[in-house]
C-alpha cells in the first residue's frame, strides 16, 4: 500500500497527500463488506469527492506537517507519509461528516462556494445516511491501516472521544440558539466559549497534534498541557470565524454569513450585549434572529457604532501574546515548533 505515495519523500506534500486520497477512497470503493451496485458505487465516488474535497485540507495536512516537526526530519519515508496522510484524511473525512449534518440543522445554502449537499438535487436527506456513512469510513481506514500498530486502541479512543465532544459541542450550539430565541440575554462569553470549546477547539486543533503525537509513539497522557493550548487556539480561531461571518467577504470566505439570521450565540453578539447601552440593546432585542434583510442591516449598523471590529483586534492581539508565552513554556522544543506553526497559519488570517 506504501508505493501508492511514489516519490512523496522530499517531493510536495500537498500532490502526496491528494494523491493519498484516491488511494484511500479506491480501497472503501472495493470496501468487501458491502456488494456495492453500479448506482451506489457512483453515488459514494461522487458523495465523497463533493464533500471530503473542496476545503483546505488544513486540519489533514497538518498532521504530516506536525508528525515532521516532531520528528525533526523533512523528509518522511514512504510509509510514514502514508501512515500520517491516512490520519490527516480521517479527520478531512471526520471534518465532512460534520459539515453535512451540520449544513442540514443550520439550513444553510452554501459551503466551500457550492450548494451544501442537500441541497444538490436528487441528494436531499439521503445526505443523513451519508454523513453517517463519512463517520462510518473513518473506522474503516483506521482498522484497514493501523489495526497491528500498539497504538490502535489509543486512535480508535481519540476519535471516538473527540466525536463526542464534537457532538455535544453542537447539541450545547442548538439548545442555546432556542433559549436565545426566547431571551437573548442568555447569551454571554461563558456560554459562547463552552460551545466554541466543544464544537471545534478539539477536533480542529486537537486532533491533528494527537494523531502526529501517537504516530510518533507518545503517550497522550503526558500532553495534557498542550491539549489545553490547542483547545485555547481553537477558541481564537472560532471567534475569527465568527468575526469573519459578519465582516469577511462572501466571495472571499466561500460561504455567505448567516449567524445573525440564525440567532447564532456568535462572539459578536456576545460582545455587543456586554458593550451596548439599553437604547442599543433594544435595537439587538428587536432585530438579531429576524431573516429579513432590514433587521440584519440593523444589527450590523449596531455593531459598526460599537466599533466591535476594534474589540476584535484587541482580543486578536491579547490571545496571541497569551498563546506565545503558554507555548514557549513547554519543555519540549519540537512540540513548540508544531503549536507555534499552528498559531502562525492562523494569526490574522481573512479567510
Amino acid at each position: 500500500m506504501a508505493a501508492a505515495v511514489n516519490g512523496a519523500a522530499g517531493g510536495d506534500t500537498k500532490a502526496a497527500f491528494a494523491r493519498i486520497y484516491d488511494a484511500l477512497k479506491g480501497e472503501l470503493l472495493k470496501d468487501p463488506a458491502f456488494d456495492f451496485t453500479n448506482e451506489s458505487h457512483q453515488w459514494i465516488d461522487r458523495m465523497l469527492d463533493y464533500n471530503v474535497l473542496g476545503g483546505k485540507l488544513n486540519r489533514g495536512l497538518s498532521v504530516v506537517d506536525s508528525y515532521k516537526l516532531l520528528k525533526g526530519a523533512d523528509d518522511l519515508s514512504e510509509e510514514e507519509m502514508f501512515l500520517a496522510s491516512t490520519l490527516g484524511w480521517c479527520i478531512e473525512w471526520l471534518q465532512a461528516f460534520f459539515l453535512v449534518l451540520d449544513d442540514i440543522m443550520d439550513d444553510s445554502v452554501t459551503r466551500r462556494g457550492q450548494p451544501c449537499w442537500f441541497r444538490v438535487p436528487q441528494v436531499g436527506f439521503i445526505a443523513v445516511n451519508d454523513g453517517i456513512i463519512l463517520r462510518n469510513h473513518i473506522s474503516r481506514m483506521l482498522r484497514l491501516h493501523f489495526k497491528k500498530k500498539p497504538y490502535y486502541a489509543d486512535l480508535l479512543d481519540l476519535f471516538n472521544e473527540v466525536e463526542f465532544k464534537t457532538a455535544s459541542g453542537q447539541m450545547l450550539d442548538l439548545i442555546t440558539t432556542h433559549e436565545g430565541e426566547k431571551d437573548l440575554t442568555k447569551y454571554n462569553i461563558g456560554v459562547h466559549r463552552r460551545i466554541v470549546q466543544y464544537k471545534t477547539a478539539y477536533y480542529s486543533f486537537y486532533l491533528p497534534v494527537a494523531c502526529a503525537l501517537l504516530l510518533s509513539g507518545e503517550n497522550l497522557e503526558n500532553y495534557s498541557a498542550v491539549e489545553n493550548i490547542l483547545v485555547e487556539m481553537g477558541t481564537y480561531f472560532q471567534v475569527q470565524d465568527d468575526y469573519l461571518d459578519c465582516y469577511g467577504e462572501p466571495e472571499f470566505i466561500g460561504k455567505i454569513g448567516t449567524d445573525i439570521e440564525d440567532y447564532k450565540c456568535s462572539w459578536l453578539v456576545v460582545q455587543a450585549l456586554e458593550h451596548a447601552n439599553e437604547s442599543q440593546k433594544s435595537v439587538l432585542f428587536e432585530n438579531y434572529g429576524k431573516k429579513d434583510p432590514a433587521s440584519v442591516a440593523k444589527v450590523k449598523t449596531l455593531y459598526r457604532e460599537l466599533d466591535l471590529e476594534a474589540v476584535f483586534h484587541e482580543y486578536e492581539s491579547e490571545s496571541y501574546k497569551k498563546l506565545i508565552a503558554e507555548i514557549e513554556a513547554q519543555p519540549s522544543v519540537a512540540v513548540q515548533k508544531v503549536l507555534k506553526s499552528f498559531l502562525h497559519k492562523i494569526y490574522k488570517r481573512q479567510k
